[in-house]
């Protein structure tokens, strides 16, 4: 009877279990379709080295997702692992690290990505002698990694001056041209300051680069990162906010030499090999010149009233951060149409995307057939014939057919363009070319990996 008895409570502690983990692993393959699902409203893929997984060896552990400092890039289906939203993907790496069977390797975003990026040196030298290129622009897109290039390129520079002597300095001629103001910039223009360099910085916008109009709530860092002059952020997660009032200190400073509202328009290598750097207002000289510009380029502006205002965006990464907002979306192409829909979609959101012509005729087909029902299941309101013609805090003025309407407002996308920073490259004379982006990804997991270990080591 007892022997009975003990059966009948082990098999229902173990039923309890079993129901446990079966209700589990149902949330997680939920989470999953949806994490497929919305991945399924944007058409762009991941924009810089990505994982690749061989299904073949995959053993359906789930580490890789779990580790994923953006979130739901990867996710179990069918009890493997798979991309579901690849555009969120900037190649921290980790997911490969963490396999456990090696099922993960990390590859190229795309082969036509090879050759749309600039040929560097290990020094991040381009084919121009003297000329450099720093930051997400020279293939990834870790924020980390940029400051350690901006660094690590002044360096180089130094070096070379300091090889020269002082008989190369010349009061009218600057040690280095800084171009961008973004965290590749910021680190350059740091460790110039340090090394005591005659240098400039020039930016067109405002002082940190595309993260000032970054979207995000979070900023992800696979491990801490160190500002010349500054020591280091310890912490691996960092708001948008607190990057940028860090960058408003550095602004701050009186030997931070920065010229904004500025936008390069040429850059000239003379037979003194000294490079002319022309904008608008003025020209600049200078023996070394480093371009930090970022790789989304400069987004085309409407020239609208209150357009400056810090909810006005051009670019769109998590539309799940954004919920029970009233949001604007100003354009017609694909990523105007994803976006809308992306957000459309979030809980509470009321979402209205404005179009300056009678229809769209620019879009993918899928985007057309999925529009037209989000706008039937009252996710997103599409305005043709309209355009804003004023932002303010809390509303926009939108010019609708010739009249004006004033609706309320959180939040304002605009999807209408830009000048390609590949476009101002080539024209500058700079050479493209394949690199091996995956290995440079990889040595940088690697070295962060280390650093983790000898911290907790430490402890």
């Amino acid at each position: 009877m007892d022997t009975l008895v003990a059966f009948i409570v082990a098999v229902i502690v173990i039923g309890l279990f079993m129901r446990s983990y079966l209700k589990k692993q149902k949330r997680i393959e939920e989470l999953a379709l949806e994490a497929e699902e919305k991945g399924k409203l944007r058409s762009d893929g991941p924009q810089s080295q990505h994982p690749h997984i061989d299904a073949n060896n995959c053993i359906g552990c789930a580490a890789c997702t779990m580790v994923c400092p953006e979130g739901d890039v990867l996710a179990m289906l069918g009890g493997k692992a798979v991309i579901v939203n690849g555009y969120k993907c900037i190649g921290h790496s980790l997911c490969a690290e963490v396999c456990p069977v090696g099922a993960i390797t990390m590859v190229l975003a795309s082969p036509s990505m090879g050759g749309d990026t600039p040929y560097l040196t290990p020094q991040f030298e381009t084919t121009i002698k003297n000329m450099f290129i720093v930051g997400e622009l020279g293939g990834l897109a870790l924020i980390k990694n940029a400051i350690n290039q901006g660094r690590d390129c002044i360096d180089t520079i130094a070096n070379k001056t300091a090889s020269q002597g002082g008989a190369r300095r010349s009061p009218d001629v600057y040690d280095v041209l800084i171009v961008g103001a973004g965290p590749a910039g910021i680190s350059a223009a740091l460790r110039a300051t340090e090394k005591k360099l005659n240098y400039l910085t020039i930016d067109e916008g405002e002082i940190g680069g595309t993260v000032a109009k970054y979207p995000r709530q979070k900023l992800v860092m696979t491990s801490p990162v160190e500002f010349p002059m500054h020591g280091k952020f310890k912490k691996t997660e960092l708001s948008k906010e607190e990057l940028i009032a860090f960058w408003n200190k550095v602004l701050q400073r009186a030997d931070f030499k920065l010229k904004q509202g500025e936008k390069v328009e040429d850059i000239k290598k003379g037979e003194d090999q000294v490079f002319t750097v022309a904008t608008a207002k003025a020209q600049y000289r200078a023996h070394s010149v480093v371009l930090a510009l970022g790789k989304s380029g400069s987004p085309r502006k409407l020239g609208v009233k209150g357009e400056e205002l810090p909810k006005v965006m051009y670019r769109l990464i998590e539309a799940d951060h954004y919920i029970n907002k009233k949001i604007l979306v100003v354009g017609g192409g694909d990523s105007a149409v994803e976006a809308a829909m992306g957000l459309g979609h979030q809980v509470g959101n009321q979402v209205t995307l404005s179009y300056r012509k009678e229809a769209f005729a620019r879009i993918k087909e899928r985007n057309s057939q999925r529009i037209e029902e989000s706008v039937r299941k009252g996710k997103v309101k599409v305005v043709f014939n309209s355009a804003p013609v004023e932002f303010k805090e809390k509303s926009v003025l939108l010019e609708v057919k010739g009249k004006t309407e004033e609706i309320p407002n959180d939040y304002v996308w605009i999807f209408a363009g830009g000048e390609p920073p590949t476009a101002f490259l080539k024209k500058i004379g700079i050479g493209f070319g394949n690199q091996d982006l995956t290995s440079t990804g990889s040595k940088e997991a690697k070295q962060a990996k280390t650093e983790r270990q000898a911290a907790l080591t430490a402890v």
